[in-house]
This record gives C-alpha cells, structure tokens and sequence, in this order.
C-alpha cells in the first residue's frame, strides 16, 4: 500500500481521518490517537518529526481562551494540562470539527459526543494525543524524538476575553450554546 507523505498540513489531517475509520470513529480519541501513533510508525522518521511539527502548529493556533472557556465548560473545570488534553481530543475529532471549534467555539454544542459529555458528566481529553508522534518515533526507530525536534510557542491570550472567575452570565452570553447544555 502506498502511503501519501506527511509533509503537510493536509497529510497530517488524512492521518487523523484513516485513524478514525480504522478505530471505529471519534467517539474514543484514545483509540484514535493509538492507531495514529501506529500508522504513523511505519512512516520514514523524518515524517514522524514532521507530524509533531505539524501537531505542535495545531496546538498552539488553538491556546485561545475562548476555546478554553469552552473546555472549562465541557469539562467542568479546566486547567493548563487539562486544556493541553482537551485540545488533543479536539485533533482526534478531525479536521472540520477542530477548525470550526477554534473559530467558533460555541459550535461544539452541535457535537453528539458533547452533549453525551454533558448529559453523562463525562469529561472530554486525550492526553495519548500528545505523544502520537513521540511514541511513533520511538517504534519506528528505538530511539527518542531527536535533539531540536518541534516544541511549541504559546500565543499571548485573548485579554478581552478575560472574565472573571465565576462571571456566569459573561460566559452564558459568549458561549450561550454550551452554557445552556453544561449550566442549566
């Protein structure tokens, strides 16, 4: 079988989608993220750094607050590594639901698996989704990501969006969508 190269935004995006069809779909991103890490494994290495690289990218264009408050709700509370591992539940959601979230984040309202969470009290993260590549390097070569791989440089936050602990009905008029499914 020949495989397309990962050197791009879009090959890392049909990386995320052959995962999610061959684990049975987004609803378990661990899942997703472990048949990731194993097609990405039989990649060559500078592939697999190139991932990361791309994953990193994915990471950092999403450090918004408005999606952290969304997390915040969706989770019922959420800190720096909580948001970390929402944001990687997010990628193994696939392209079109992590671009339309970190655009507008009120929309994963509309999401099944969201308002399950929500219905269930179920928390959505994936922390195995930030060491897709790392354990993919590791596999496919016996050794660590190399020296100098990707890391990642947070935005400054959104200081408008920076309400107040506890400021409900802030929240309620920004992410009125979620609001109604997590506070009421």
């Amino acid at each position: 079988m020949w495989l397309a190269p990962i050197v791009d935004l879009a090959g890392f995006w049909t990386l995320v989608g052959d995962a999610r069809d061959r684990s049975g779909g987004p609803a378990d991103a661990d899942a997703v993220a472990s048949t990731m890490s194993d097609l990405l494994a039989a990649r060559p290495p500078e592939e697999i750094v190139a991932a990361e690289r791309i994953r990193m990218e994915l990471m950092a264009g999403s450090y918004r607050r408005p999606l952290w408050e969304a997390a915040y709700l969706i989770n019922g509370g959420c800190s720096d590594d909580g948001f970390e591992y929402f944001r990687g539940w997010l990628i193994m959601q696939g392209r079109a639901v992590f671009e339309r979230a970190v655009a507008d984040p009120d929309s994963l309202a509309e999401l099944a698996i969201v308002r399950s969470a929500a219905a269930d009290g179920d928390e959505l993260e994936c922390e195995e989704a930030l060491g897709v590549a790392v354990d993919a390097f590791e596999a496919a070569t016996g050794e660590q990501l190399p020296e100098g791989a990707p890391t990642v440089l947070y935005p400054e936050l959104e200081p408008e969006w920076s309400a107040e602990d506890g400021d409900l009905p802030e929240v309620e008029r920004r992410l009125p969508r979620l609001s109604r499914l997590h506070l009421d």
